[in-house]
């Protein structure tokens, strides 16, 4: 391919793409036709909270269940309401207490961390790995202390972590593994789909993920026990257990984290469109990463061998020492060729107010500053220096899920990266 010298639309001159990526949406007929079925059945959700069959919801749900388990070779799926529900579910149902400590990464949506909040439980921020953004073991390792009970694992962007290093951890230190696969569904992890492998794993069906019923979660598990406790978490479990006789889950709090029957029969047909979605995806990245890769001092995604990625977000980082350029001047440029979708931001977690807050409030307020915490748990700027690194000055990533790319809109992000990369001299001097 020709790549030509012209002036960057930044300064002025012409941009490479002129019209907006079509934005991309995959519900069609057939969900229509499902959410026309359950309107006409009077069934929009058939859950009860008492001990009864449809303690474990309506026909649609269960079948959405059935179907889920099935596609991702699994003994159970439990949906509910969203992935941040699933969350909260997986971290009571390995019964994490009060005081207890889990490892989850800073680089992820905020709910894989308060999730473990609603526990009681603290937080700890492991760094993450320069190349696939996910949970670094090495960091992991250094944050084990006699509180640990459990690692969340968060396979970012659409690739794994490194579950079989985790589990290695996990076993010498008897420690439980949630991965958090919301961004990484048909993402495959050594011939295993990623979010199987765990005790538990939790998937989002928000309406930006590759698969969506609005809004939406499904949980994991080949362990019978944990489906039972997801279960009842799911649906007001105090007001079951002594029906169901349970003798050991007295103590068990639940939640309305119900999904209807309308999500669930779309979800149906959702989860049919999952493989040609993912293969997609991938056939743009393979697009954008045969062009950028000879880029000197930019990064294209990484996908560890026997691995496959699925592309939630395309990851880029660059070298800004080397190239003496930030990130977000990149991004700036790339929105002036027209080039919406890039971000140079994603998040520090462990820099969010709610834990930059040093004044608890209520009694005994945030666990790590209450009776619960007998050491000092440091969420300063510095922990994670990767992550932060990234947020900093290094990570340029494009929002796959929310544009159906033509091959031609990857050729035309491929030529604006030349274009600017080109122009670096200029951009240096602003």
């Amino acid at each position: 391919m020709n790549y030509e010298k012209p002036n960057l639309a930044l300064f002025g001159g012409n941009p490479v793409v002129k019209n907006c990526f079509k934005p991309f949406n995959h519900i069609g007929i057939e969900e229509k036709n499902a959410v026309l079925e359950v309107m006409e059945s009077g069934v929009l959700s058939k859950f009860l909270g008492v001990w009864h069959d449809d303690f474990f919801g309506g026909p649609k749900l269960r079948q959405f269940e059935k179907l889920f388990a099935e596609k991702f070779k699994v003994k159970h799926a439990i949906a509910v309401n969203s992935s941040t529900s699933a969350l909260i579910s997986a971290i009571g149902a390995i019964d994490i207490q009060p005081g207890d400590e889990v490892i989850v990464s800073p680089w992820t949506m905020c709910a894989s961390a308060t999730a473990i909040l609603h526990w009681n439980a603290i937080p700890v921020f492991a760094d993450i790995e320069p190349h696939t953004f996910n949970i670094d073991p090495e960091s992991i390792r250094k944050n084990i202390t006699k509180k640990t009970k459990a690692i969340m694992a968060v396979d970012i962007f659409g690739h794994s972590a490194n579950i079989n290093s985790l589990k290695e951890i996990a076993i010498e230190h008897d420690l439980k593994i949630i991965s958090d696969t919301s961004q990484s569904p048909g993402a495959l992890y050594e011939g295993n789909f990623a979010g199987t492998i765990t005790e538990i794993g939790c998937f989002s069906l928000n309406y930006h993920k590759h698969i969506h019923t609005g809004e939406g979660g499904v949980l994991v598990t080949n362990d019978d026990e944990l489906c039972e406790r997801l279960q009842l978490i799911r649906n007001h479990a105090e007001a079951v257990v002594e029906a169901k006789g349970y003798k050991n889950l007295s103590n068990m709090i639940g939640y309305n984290f119900r999904l209807g029957e309308i999500e669930s029969a779309i979800g149906l047909e959702q989860l049919k469109k999952l493989s040609r979605i993912v293969k997609r995806r991938q056939e743009i990245a393979n697009i954008l990463s045969r062009g950028l890769k000879d880029l000197e001092g930019l990064n294209v995604p990484l996908v560890r061998e026997n691995c496959t990625h699925a592309y939630y977000v395309y990851p880029l980082t660059i070298d800004s020492d080397k190239l003496e350029i930030k990130s977000k001047l990149i991004s700036k440029a790339l929105a002036a060729e027209g080039i919406e979708g890039f971000s140079s931001k994603y998040v520090n977690l462990h820099l969010l107010p709610i834990f930059q807050e040093k004044i608890a409030y209520g009694k005994g307020g945030f666990p790590w500053n209450s009776e619960l915490c007998d050491r000092n748990i440091n969420y300063d700027y510095g922990i994670c220096p990767v992550a932060e690194g990234m947020q900093d000055n290094k990570y340029l990533g494009f929002s796959m899920c929310l544009n159906d790319l033509s091959n031609q809109d990857a050729e035309n992000i491929v030529n604006a990266f030349h274009k600017i990369w080109s122009n670096l001299d200029l951009l240096r001097n602003i």
